[in-house]
């Protein structure tokens, strides 16, 4: 079993200022030798659940996320600057104070109930992990599958959690209707590594393990090796399509590392601290696929990067996918099955209103 980092499994030591507020309060880094603080859970008190995408980028265009702050402290997590929003910071603050938005399930049956839902995928964790650990404590992603399974409304998930196999018979349901995805975030076969990067994640072993067992029960599973980080780990990208086909997955996709501020330089900071010898190669790698810089927010280059290292990883990834049989998109998702159980009538006299 690989040695957690002294961090307390926290991802990051820094909590950075946040950009939006006005006053900062300067606090010092994560002490290594004391003992890890724990997280802290707040009421997310949102009158709505589903946040409406308009980017071309992705392929959905409503998602749901139970959560907000993400306990697993991955390093290079793109979703770390929208803790900002809340007065938090995207460092320490992201990983241990964390958002639970307690009434989603009802929220989202309330949505599905109203005449002006137009029945299509719901895509769960379009920001942070919908299984993160509180999730086995508080079952919110639980409880919106079940609406999700009342209503039979598509959704796709993405995950780095082995936890999701609890939740395997509500998954079992959707698919009867074609209506059910999952996609297993897989950034490294490496524990000790997948350790520093991912601390409190699930380990490389049960993610596969958690693609076979979804795969067994006929469940549509593909990976994401989302991020890439050029010079760490994109040499593995032939391992790691090989041993997701081995545990059934049927589709592969993959993403270079966004860095957006303050995320760039917490990549940098944990890169010195964990790989002192390396951190030049791979900040020069990313910049290589970046145009000199260390982000790029562009639509139709932010997830592909460009460039000749770009294009080099790009092709490493189509001839893996291909020997490994991962070419292939997972199939559609169907909202045909899609059905609205009658409301009471005091749920529908509400409905009337909104």
């Amino acid at each position: 079993m690989a040695t957690l980092p002294k961090s307390g499994g926290r991802g990051t030591r820094q909590n950075p200022e946040n950009r939006y507020e006005r006053i900062h309060i300067e606090l010092e880094l994560l002490d290594e030798d004391a003992a890890p603080q724990p997280t802290q859970f707040y009421r997310d008190t949102s009158r709505t659940v589903l946040a409406e995408n308009d980017s071309p980028d992705v392929g959905f265009r409503f998602s749901l996320n139970p959560y907000r702050g993400c306990e697993h402290g991955c390093i290079y997590c793109y979703a770390r600057p929208t803790h900002e929003y809340l007065g938090f910071s995207a460092g320490l603050d992201f990983e241990r104070r964390v958002m639970i938005k307690e009434d989603a399930p009802a929220l989202l049956r309330k949505t599905f109930l109203s005449p002006r839902w137009q029945p299509q995928v719901v895509a769960l964790s379009g920001n942070t992990d919908c299984y993160q650990p509180i999730e086995r404590r508080v079952q919110l992603t639980r409880r919106c599958l079940q609406v999700l399974c009342e209503f039979q409304n598509p959704v796709s998930i993405v995950t780095k959690s082995a936890l999701i196999t609890r939740d395997i018979d509500l998954l079992a349901h959707l698919t009867r209707f074609h209506a059910v995805h999952v996609i297993v975030s897989l950034t490294t076969l490496d524990a000790a590594l997948a350790c520093r990067m991912e601390p409190r994640a699930a380990t490389p072993e049960r993610r596969l393990a958690a693609i076979a067992a979804l795969s067994a029960a006929g469940i549509a599973v593909g990976i994401n090796i989302a991020p890439v980080l050029p010079g760490l780990n994109d040499s593995e990208i032939p391992a790691i399509l090989g041993s997701a086909a081995a545990a059934g997955a049927r589709s592969a996709d993959w993403l270079l590392v966004r860095l957006p501020r303050p995320v760039d330089q917490l990549l940098m900071d944990w890169l010195q601290r964990n790989f002192p010898a390396r951190c030049t190669r791979v900040l020069g790698r990313i910049r290589e696929c970046r145009a000199g810089r260390l982000s790029d927010a562009r639509f139709g280059h932010r997830h592909r990067g460009e460039g000749p290292y770009a294009a080099h990883i790009a092709a490493l990834f189509r001839a893996a996918a291909r020997r490994a049989g991962l070419d292939q998109p997972l199939p559609p998702l169907s909202a045909a099955a899609f059905r609205r159980p009658a409301a009471s009538p005091a749920i529908a006299q509400q409905l009337q209103l909104c």
